[in-house]
């Protein structure tokens, strides 16, 4: 089958081939894109088609049923396993407790530069080459914005007044190294 002969193939033959696949499969745009996948994988072996045998709309529609069965497969699946993680997740999970959001609190509160190089040293484990290497600035530049960061953290987290009066160390209370 030539270029021509398959283009016009495909002109007359798409419309009433969706059709028959949106009767087989029930959903219109899977019936469309099937038939198209269909069309495009005919294309690269449209030498094969004969012109006596007719045009190659049993293959065609062959090929993009076996697309929307495919397709229905592996949607199934994704279902199957999207239940499946969403059971083994715990029912309940515990919100963040004070300390938590003490500390999340005083990191909103530093520059971004200087948040970014404690996350990233502190939460994240890199080095403070790595660091810089991932943010574009000196290892001298990445030091500073640690130290500057760790001072106001420590300042944003320091004492506050508990219920009894007496005056706590957040930093203290986070276990974290600030």
């Amino acid at each position: 089958m030539t270029d021509e002969e398959y283009s016009a193939f495909y002109l007359s033959s798409f419309s009433p081939l969706v059709r028959q696949l949106f009767a087989m499969t029930g959903d219109f745009s899977e019936a469309q894109d099937a038939v198209q996948e269909a069309f495009v994988r005919g294309w690269g072996r449209r030498a094969r088609f004969s012109p006596d045998d007719g045009p190659p709309e049993a293959w065609i529609r062959t090929v993009a049923w076996r697309l929307a069965v495919s397709r229905w497969r592996r949607a199934r699946r994704g279902r199957t396993l999207e239940r499946e993680r969403l059971q083994a997740l715990p029912q309940e999970a515990a919100g963040p407790g004070p300390e938590h959001t003490a500390l999340v609190a005083a990191l909103r509160r530093l520059p971004a530069a200087q948040r970014q190089a404690v996350v990233l040293f502190h939460l994240c484990d890199l080095s403070l080459q790595q660091i810089a290497e991932e943010t574009g600035a000196a290892v001298g530049t990445v030091k500073a914005r640690l130290s500057r960061g760790r001072a106001a953290l420590a300042e944003h987290l320091r004492d506050e007044p508990e219920t009894d009066g007496t005056l706590r160390n957040t930093a203290e209370r986070t276990n974290h190294c600030v």
